[in-house]
């Protein structure tokens, strides 16, 4: 058992970060505290409210502080540690998916195109933007205005005429010289400071340039400038909300009970890049500048890198930590971040376009929670259940004439698709194509081994008719808790259609049909179609990866070697595929018996 008492005598009343260590030696929790043994003590009270504070206490084995000068400091380290050791009762904002940017080669034709992940690639980044599908749409509309080649390097170098981007004006066709290097290097200047925001300093060159085409007689050089003005403007309009402020992030908040939804708005060289909504689970009795701070803290240390941190952040309300949290930021973008409020101007626009989008964020969710809300309760009155319906699972099988098997399982918590907890179970040793052996498979996967009483779901759907219900009863024949889940077999009617579903309950035996305007039927089909396209999803890719995987992989005593040989000696798989034993024992290194084993693979295949 950990000395607390004894630990708490050494610890300062100081700033700092604290290290929570499990009997492995593993860093299971990362915090920091104005005040240490303030902060620290709060774990060992005598009664602790939270659960997972209590879960936590009682795996510690050591821990482990670090002093600091301020609090500013504190976040910090907290934040490098937590990177470090992905503690795993550290509550973090994840975005799992690096920001992409638009990358222009340095090459002698330059290529623009999409770019995610580390800058390897030596040329010039723009960016980042919020999703990949604002940086296509960028490169879409720079398309139709610099003929610039967005062709991959093996194909541009491959080229001995122009492909079809040149017919549609799209590329200038630098790789079979139909435009000089000068001049391709000019549009490439051109589209480089329209990226970087200089979107007027664009226009007056090309303004000039017609001008000059004009004056000399090169006529079609100056209606080509005309035309490439007018897209400009024309894409300049419809695409981008331009302003006087190069670059902020302006923050949008909306609250309601335990829903929260935070807008972020990306300004980038004077342009919206575009916008991302973010959700953030809210404990209860938190108010809404603790969760936007809580927000702000993790959003900015955990999830950007110092590329995607704007000099200016625009905020909704006053936060009291707000002068530690700039410096903070400050410190780990290496230049000085501002947190503001905006009450006219330019910025409070930006302001105001992210509150309405975060005010509507929250009203879809809310409906949407609503909506799962009277469908819980429908189902819950159907079936006539004493107790709200916590957590519900649902099975389904997918394969393709009995091959590459997948039984899947959902998950709906009491909100709605759970997909943490959703999986998929390959399914081996069943004759194919078998139905109930793959239920069999995947319920004794699930269920075989569950402890977590809390994972005991209230309700199983079985995606099937009396048969696959059976088989979950001889599963649960000899189930070992109290807590039993209630089975329902979904069956399809006879049409197949949507809406004729016939519910099978085990413990009654009774079936049930419901209207089609049935709230408890509507979200019976939610689950049970969540339940078949993920197994179908899955089923897809193993299919996909079998069809690209050579026989000659599956078999045993055949290792890559042997392979080699197989393939040089007979001219390649079809080759092997078509050989008789003879011809396989003819091959250096196979034995009759290889040779017997790798016909029966070739057959079967």
């Amino acid at each position: 058992m950990f000395d607390s008492k004894a630990f708490l005598a050494t610890v300062p009343q100081q700033p700092g970060v604290y290290r929570m260590f499990n009997q492995g030696g593993i860093v299971i929790y990362v915090g920091k505290a104005k005040v240490l043994k303030k902060r620290l003590s709060s774990y060992f009270r005598t009664t602790v409210d939270s659960v997972k504070t209590r879960a936590l206490v009682g795996q510690i084995a050591s821990i482990e502080f670090t002093l600091t000068h301020s609090e500013t400091e504190a976040l910090i380290l907290e934040n490098n540690l937590i990177k470090q050791y992905l503690p795993k009762y550290n509550i973090l904002l994840r975005d799992d998916k690096s920001y992409p940017y638009i990358l222009l080669t340095s090459h002698r034709h330059p290529r623009i195109s999409s770019h995610r992940g580390p800058r390897k690639v030596v040329g010039q980044y723009f960016g980042p933007y919020p999703n990949a599908g604002a940086v296509w749409q960028s490169l879409k509309s720079l398309q139709k205005i610099f003929p610039i080649r967005q062709c991959e390097d093996g194909f541009y170098r491959a080229r001995t005429r122009p492909c079809l981007q040149y017919q549609l004006k799209l590329c200038s066709a630098p790789c079979v010289g139909k435009i000089s290097d000068e001049d391709y290097a000019e549009q490439v200047r051109l589209a480089a400071l329209f990226l970087a925001g200089k979107n007027q300093q664009v226009i007056d060159d090309l303004v000039q340039k017609m001008a000059a085409a004009s004056e000399s007689w090169q006529f079609e050089a100056a209606a080509a400038f005309r035309d490439q003005i007018s897209a400009l403007r024309k894409v300049q309009e419809q695409q981008y909300v331009s302003g006087d402020h190069e670059e902020l992030d302006a923050i949008g908040f909306s609250l309601h009970g335990q829903t929260a939804v935070v807008h972020v708005l990306f300004i980038r060289d004077r342009k919206i890049l575009g916008s991302k909504s973010y959700y953030p689970k809210v404990p209860l009795d938190m108010s809404a500048a603790e969760v936007l701070s809580a927000f702000i803290l993790q959003f900015y240390l955990n999830g950007h890198s110092e590329q995607q941190i704007p000099k200016e952040i625009v905020l909704p309300m006053a936060l009291e930590n707000a002068d530690s949290l700039a410096e903070a930021i400050s410190n780990i973008a290496e230049f000085k971040v501002r947190l503001t409020a905006a009450k006219r101007g330019e910025k409070a626009q930006y302001l105001s376009l992210a509150q309405k989008n975060a005010q509507i964020a929250l009203d879809s969710r809310q409906s949407l929670t609503q909506k799962m809300r009277v469908r819980y309760q429908a189902l819950q009155q159907l079936l006539q259940l004493p107790d709200d319906i916590g957590r519900m699972e649902c099975f389904d099988i997918s394969h393709t004439m009995g091959q590459a098997t997948i039984a899947s399982c959902v998950v709906f918590d009491g909100e709605g698709p759970y997909k943490q907890e959703y999986r998929r179970y390959n399914v081996t040793g069943i004759t194919g194509g078998d139905d109930y052996a793959a239920m069999r498979f995947a319920l004794d996967k699930r269920y075989s081994k569950l402890s977590e009483v809390s994972k005991i779901p209230d309700i199983i759907f079985i995606d099937g008719g009396i048969g696959q219900l059976n088989i979950a009863l001889e599963q649960f024949s000899a189930w070992p808790h109290a807590k039993k889940p209630l089975l329902i077999g979904v069956a399809k009617g006879v049409s197949r259609k949507a809406g004729l579903e016939t519910l099978i309950l085990w413990d009654s035996g009774r079936s049930i049909n419901l209207p089609e305007d049935s709230p408890a039927l509507h979200l019976i089909q939610q689950i049970r179609d969540e339940a078949h396209r993920f197994a179908i999803t899955g089923h897809r890719n193993k299919r996909g990866k079998a069809l690209l995987k050579s026989p000659l992989e599956n078999i045993s005593g055949i290792g890559e070697k042997r392979r080699q040989a197989l393939l040089q000696y007979l001219g390649g798989l079809q080759g092997v595929l078509k050989a008789s034993v003879t011809e396989l024992c003819s091959v250096p290194g196979i034995s009759k018996q290889q040779a017997e084993k790798i016909y029966q693979a070739c057959q079967n295949k």
